[in-house]
């Protein structure tokens, strides 16, 4: 039997080509379209020239737009973070009814590409609502849709942002040890009291980073403020990027690489402050059981159930409803009734129409396509993280999240500068084919199918390998004999999440797309552009329908992987088993058992085990 020299750890054998590949995708996918991105705003033709970029940041035009930028990614991350906070505490620590159900739901409203809820939330309100005219409550003809303009794109943006407040927060609330409840519970204090002085201090560095995410995916937003705002004239930076790049006159290119730098600033800023605060106020608990809900409702329980149910309405059930309405009728504005209900709409969009037919086929082969791709990269990239990168483990991932992070508007032009000439050796362009669009949803969703190949491999037994690698196994039959099998279900998760964000994606897709490489956000909004809303609606419903069934395949998947995997996931334990007997008694009949030690943590205020 061949042995490792004892030396060299069998965790050290072969792994250069691991590590290889993971430098190699850190700079195709980020590094290099970066660094094309700020050679084209800083030296626009070869010439190094900073003045240009400068002059077109300082242009009135993006003033304005970086103004109405900020403005609306503020106050939709504050709108995101109070719906967001409010669903994951009810979710959380409270015994309310049906909480998987709702979180499943929640979720599934933000996994709905924008521009379909932009498009829901227009057919919902105004005149022409088919919704409201069916229900006799529309405005009068001629009234302006009050979604349209700033209110309309912060209610929209906070809306379909809350549910990344939520799947932050609720990470946030399972770290939190169950220890540190009943401690609280035991000495007398009140679940709100508990809340109040025990959860949310420990869940501030989470609201905050998870504040400042809804502010970045604010910011980079296309699809929302396109639809509601450039209607009025009201835009913000992406879609003045794109309606330049449309023009596509001299010096368009440097425009643009300068506008995408000062989104990518914004962005950037964010995230740098949102860690720095979440390692300055991060709080080192013990390890324990992860906390479970502790607030029985009583009678309460029904108030708590409108509430989330009443927000799940809003924020997607009427929404849907009125998009499938406006489908359902000949056009526009009409009402649905027995008279007018048609299903040409869909019959003309999924059968007649050449470009919807092969927009549907598009994406179904780019996102499945970059998804397979994605999944079969997790494997390796997971293993070489865990097990190779050593102090690149915090390196490397930060620098595969790059493309994620930014906008996708900075993304599609930092592709189009790097493949506009022909690649080096091989002579061949990317630019103006389907492979550029695959190259970008590669490179943007990368870090969302490696997180549950990630959590997958941190489970991995390492004795295995050990027995493997002693028993003569290479590298390559360790990993497609002991890691894939036990990596398979969290890949195949992985590439369904990835799927699902790229099948509807918008902000990619407008800038990269050329004649027959259009997807189906590149149709919905070309449809709504052209006045054909029914149409419009009807490809939206059909999207929606497609990410229901994938987010309910990839939720079936879900007993196969670790704990908290998918975005949705909750605690489902009784209430009662979360907490000691003797809290379940009334306190004016039961003894207070003596209180075990509490756990060091720092972040709880003294004065919530207080009487």
């Amino acid at each position: 039997m061949r042995r490792i020299p004892r030396d060299r750890g069998f965790s050290e054998q072969g792994g250069f080509g691991l590590l290889a590949l993971l430098v190699v995708l850190a700079l195709a996918f980020d590094v290099l379209p970066a660094a094309r991105l700020i050679a084209a705003a800083v030296a626009p033709g070869g010439t190094f020239a900073p003045d240009n970029a400068l002059s077109v940041i300082a242009s009135r035009s993006a003033i304005r737009a970086s103004l109405a930028t900020l403005e609306t990614a503020f106050f939709s991350s504050l709108l995101a973070l109070l719906i967001g906070g409010a669903m994951a505490l009810v979710l959380g620590v409270t015994d309310v009814r049906a909480r998987r159900s709702a979180s499943f739901l929640f979720v599934l409203s933000t996994m709905i590409s924008p521009q379909v809820v932009a498009l829901a939330f227009l057919s919902l309100a105004g005149p022409a609502s088919p919704l409201l005219n069916t229900l006799g409550l529309a405005p009068e003809a001629g009234s302006a849709n009050p979604m349209l303009g700033r209110g309309g794109i912060v209610l929209v943006l906070g809306l379909h942002h809350a549910p990344l407040v939520y799947v932050v927060l609720n990470a946030g609330l399972r770290r939190i040890p169950r220890a540190v409840i009943e401690a609280a519970r035991i000495d007398g204090a009140t679940p709100q009291r508990v809340v109040r002085d025990v959860v949310l201090p420990l869940l501030r560095p989470h609201m905050i980073g998870a504040t400042l995410l809804a502010f970045v995916a604010g910011a980079g937003n296309f699809g929302i403020p396109a639809l509601l705002g450039a209607p009025v004239n009201y835009l913000t930076l992406p879609v003045l990027i794109y309606r330049r790049l449309s023009s596509f006159g001299p010096g368009v290119i440097g425009d643009v690489a300068a506008l995408g730098i000062l989104i990518a600033a914004v962005a950037g800023i964010c995230v740098a402050l949102s860690q720095w605060l979440t390692r300055r106020d991060a709080v080192q608990l013990e390890e324990d059981a992860p906390l479970q809900p502790f607030w029985q409702l009583a009678g309460a329980k029904a108030a708590a159930g409108i509430f989330v149910w009443g927000l799940l309405g809003i924020a997607l059930v009427l929404p849907m409803l009125s998009l499938l309405a406006a489908a359902l009728v000949p056009s526009y504005g009409m009402p649905l009734d027995a008279s007018t209900v048609t299903l040409d709409n869909f019959v003309e969009v999924l059968v007649r129409q050449t470009v919807t037919v092969r927009a549907f086929g598009n994406s179904f082969l780019y996102a499945g396509g970059a998804a397979l791709m994605l999944a079969a990269l997790s494997i390796p990239l997971a293993y070489g993280l865990v097990r190779h990168a050593g102090a690149g483990r915090t390196i490397l991932p930060a620098l595969l999240e790059t493309s994620y992070v930014l906008p996708g508007v900075v993304l599609a032009i930092a592709c189009i500068l790097l493949f506009l000439k022909p690649l080096p050796l091989v002579g061949v362009s990317l630019y103006a084919t389907p492979w550029i669009i695959v190259f970008a949803y590669l490179a943007r969703f990368l870090p969302v199918a490696l997180k549950p190949a990630l959590a997958a491999m941190e489970q991995v037994e390492l004795a295995q390998e050990e027995a493997a690698a002693l028993d003569g196994a290479r590298l390559r039959r360790r990993i497609l004999d002991i890691v894939a099998p036990s990596l398979l279900p969290a890949a195949a998760a992985g590439g369904l999440m990835a799927f699902l964000l790229a099948f509807n994606e918008l902000t990619v897709s407008a800038l990269l797309w050329t004649a027959g490489t259009e997807t189906i956000g590149v149709v919905l909004y070309n449809l709504e552009e052209a006045g054909l809303a029914a149409q419009a609606a009807a490809v939206a419903v059909t999207s929606v329908v497609i990410v229901t069934l994938a987010m309910v395949a990839l939720d079936r998947l879900g007993a196969w992987l670790p704990a908290g995997t998918l975005p949705w996931d909750i605690a489902a334990a009784p209430v009662r088993a979360a907490l000691p007997e003797s809290l379940s008694t009334s306190p004016a009949t039961r003894r207070r058992p003596a209180a075990p030690p509490l756990p060091a943590v720092a972040a709880v205020p003294s004065r919530a085990f207080r009487r």
